[in-house]
Parts: C-alpha cells; structure tokens; sequence
C-alpha cells in the first residue's frame, strides 16, 4: 500500500509578494526618474513668468525649453 502526503508550503505566495514589492518599488523610482529628468517643474516655472521677467533673465518664451535643456544641446 502507498501513502502519499503532501507538505504545500507558503513559499510561493511569500515569494510573490516580495517580487510584487520589488517591482513597485522599481516603477516608483523609474517614475520619479523619468519626471526629474524631464525638468517639466522647470519649464512649467518659467512659462508661469511674465514676459519682463523672462526678458530679465535672458529668456524668450519661445526659447523656454531650450534654455531648460540647454546643457544637453550643442551651443
């Protein structure tokens, strides 16, 4: 006669909690990447200014996104 006995562990769900954790872990700093390194905070800043304030700084509105990216682009 065979006497078959299963042990179920919890191992699994344990392990896909700590993935589902590194993973949302991961998305949160990727976003926080992305919304640094597009410097909208920037760029939404100078285009609230008025038009003086932009002349004050050497900015022409049209010029807004450049001047945020300016060390990026060739001068």
């Amino acid at each position: 006669m065979t006497t078959l006995t299963t042990n179920i562990s919890h191992a699994p769900e344990r392990l896909l909690e700590k993935l589902k954790s590194m993973f949302a872990a991961l998305a949160v700093g990727f976003e926080a990447h992305a919304h640094h390194a597009s410097r909208r905070d920037q760029i939404e800043a100078l285009e609230a200014k008025t038009d003086e304030e932009l002349a004050g700084i050497g900015v022409r509105r049209e010029d807004i996104v450049h001047h945020v990216y300016r060390d990026l682009f060739y001068v």
